[in-house]
């Protein structure tokens, strides 16, 4: 999880990045990418029309 989170703000180092693509499937990382992203958007979807609703 941390390999990801590090990866979607763009912190991670090269060599945490080579040991995570060298060692493992990809499927896990794609699977949690994937996820990650969709709770990202979605929480910005919820924080936008919060914002809408309270004006």
């Amino acid at each position: 999880m941390q390999s990801i989170l590090a990866g979607a703000f763009g912190v991670q180092s090269d060599k945490r990045r080579e040991e995570d693509f060298s060692s493992h499937s990809p499927w896990p990382y794609i699977i949690a990418g994937l996820l990650f992203t969709a709770a990202f958007v979605g929480g910005l979807i919820l924080v936008v029309q919060a914002v809408i609703a309270s004006q």
